[in-house]
């Protein structure tokens, strides 16, 4: 603010007393507080404690939960897969959730289902490795194989006396056969958990029972401590049994033209563990409630405090070309959840307001065409592409050589092989415009074929069945197969489009959506997986 004028020093700005001056105290001062206790230390409390000369605070030791899997059955992710066995997903999702709430997670590895080598485990995750808390993953129930609880019953109780077991049972679905136990080894009580060993069921129960002891134990204040609920319309009935409570896991999308919340119920079974991802969060109903009414308002407990509803949520059928578009989609910052429950689930989630995008492909027999005649009223059918759906055998099955898919009578006779005793099939999931195209085509023949009720999610499954030997045939699109490397018989060129509710085609999102969907690029892209017009 000056400069030299000849031998003159000209000041521009007057000069203010204190100005440009940092004085002592004027950020922080003595007597002040900086941090309260159960301040969780990240980069800017940190930065805060150096400031003022701190270089070191009592804190409180994470505590140490050890994990350990139980059962013949299992072997770890990344190993080889025999048949009959299933890869250990439990101990992953534990040891994650456990270290997402402040915790050190031991991953101890599996079990196999025999009382001295479980014994052994447990003792030595509670001796050698010290841990605060245990979690045993499987054996809760009371069959001949489970083990987990019998060996909880075998251990000293917090005082001393034989039997550790305090709770072997709850009252909720899933998750009812959880078994909550404390046990006194070297002088100290460790609480233990043998969860379900169904995904689901172990999910549910350690958020309502392991969550909450593991978020005190981190110190965590009760602004931490409480859960994250929200309140949303259920989209749906759903039924309930009395006498236990039950979660449902929901996905949950904005109400058109609105920020208040709907809740739509994501329907797989205990056994899923793909159902939390393409979850919010999860709602519990009543124990003596046998039906949840749709449009009732519900709390939803997220999965993760800083979730929110995706940005294009589609609802219907499955195709490997939308998994393209919806990948265009991601990259570019949008959060897209794919919910794959067949075109007729679709068309219903449009119809109600309850999705932004319904993928279909049902064909009406009295017409001759593809989808316009289910579009529901108030929605907006987009046209998608064509796609060749055909049956798929192994390259290497001689009995399927001649093989003629465009020829309805071969789904009928028994002179075609495809309804033999000796033949097996894999089917689609009710609702999805491919088991409405089997069904169409299997109308009189003398008997189901065998397999008829073993039904695939996806065409995917449909492939993997057949290509491993699980089932003989099946119905799926061109591209899979061929991916597969499957004998392809074409049956007919479906269209494969898109009901859009039209109170939702102002959003963003749906407009970014169909903007994709009309892009040369990616109908090149389409084009090379098979999908043209």
């Amino acid at each position: 603010d000056t400069e030299r004028d000849g031998d003159a020093l000209v000041i521009r700005r007057p000069a203010i007393p204190g100005h440009m001056i940092s004085l002592a105290g004027s950020d922080i001062t003595r007597g002040e507080v900086v941090l309260r206790p159960g301040a969780r230390l990240g980069p800017r409390e940190t930065g805060v404690l150096a400031a003022v000369g701190c270089g070191a605070v009592p804190v409180l030791r994470r505590p140490r939960v050890a994990i350990l899997s139980t059962g013949d059955e299992l072997v770890p992710p990344g190993a080889p897969r025999p048949p009959g066995k299933v890869h250990d997903c439990n101990q992953t999702v534990l040891a994650d959730t456990c270290e997402e709430l402040g915790a050190e997670a031991l991953r101890l590895g599996i079990a196999p289902d025999d009382d001295d080598a479980l014994a052994r485990a447990i003792d030595d995750a509670l001796r050698r490795h010290r841990c605060d808390l245990l979690l045993l993953s499987g054996g809760t129930s009371k069959g001949a194989g489970d083990r987990s609880y019998r060996a909880l019953a075998a251990l000293p109780g917090p005082t001393g006396e034989r039997g550790a077991v305090i709770v072997h049972g709850v009252a909720l679905k899933p998750g009812k056969p959880v078994c909550l136990a404390a046990a006194r080894v070297d002088g100290r009580v460790a609480p233990i958990a043998a969860l379900p060993g169904f995904p689901g069921s172990s999910l549910f129960t350690f958020h309502e029972f392991i969550a909450p002891v593991l978020r005190d134990m981190c110190g965590a204040p009760p602004r931490e401590r409480a859960r994250e609920l929200v309140t949303a319309a259920l989209a749906r009935d759903v039924a309930s049994e009395r006498g236990r409570r039950q979660f449902v896991l929901v996905s949950l999308l904005r109400a058109p033209g609105s920020d208040a919340l709907i809740a739509l119920p994501v329907d797989r079974g205990s056994g899923s563990i793909s159902a939390f991802c393409q979850a919010d969060g999860f709602l519990a109903a009543p124990r003596q409630r046998e039906r949840l009414d749709a449009g009732e308002a519900v709390e939803v407990e997220l999965l993760a405090p800083d979730i929110s509803p995706p940005d294009l949520l589609i609802v219907g059928s499955h195709c490997v070309g939308l998994e393209r578009i919806a990948d265009r989609l991601h990259a570019e910052g949008l959060r897209v959840r794919l919910v794959a429950q067949g075109s007729r689930a679709g068309l219903h989630a449009a119809a109600a307001g309850l999705c932004d995008v319904a993928p279909t492909h049902l064909y009406d027999l009295s017409s001759g065409t593809y989808n316009r005649p289910f579009t529901p009223d108030g929605c907006l059918l987009v046209d998608g592409y064509g796609r060749m759906q055909g049956l798929v055998t192994r390259p290497d099955d001689p009995r399927f050589e001649d093989a003629d898919g465009e020829d309805p009578a071969a789904f009928r006779s028994p002179g075609a092989r495809l309804v033999d005793d000796d033949v097996v099939m894999v089917n689609r999931n009710r609702g999805s415009g491919t088991r409405v195209l089997i069904d169409a085509l299997l109308a009189g023949a003398p008997q189901r074929p065998r397999g008829y009720h073993h039904e695939a999610r996806s065409h995917q499954g449909v492939a993997t069945c057949v290509a491993q030997g699980r089932a003989d045939w099946g119905v799926t699109i061109a591209g899979v197969a061929a991916a597969a490397g499957l004998r392809f018989a074409a049956i007919r060129r479906e269209r494969f489009d898109f009901v859009i509710p039209r109170a939702r085609l102002e959003r963003a999102s749906v407009r970014r959506f169909l903007e994709l969907l009309a892009d040369p690029t990616i109908r090149a892209e389409l084009a090379a997986l098979g999908f043209g017009p």
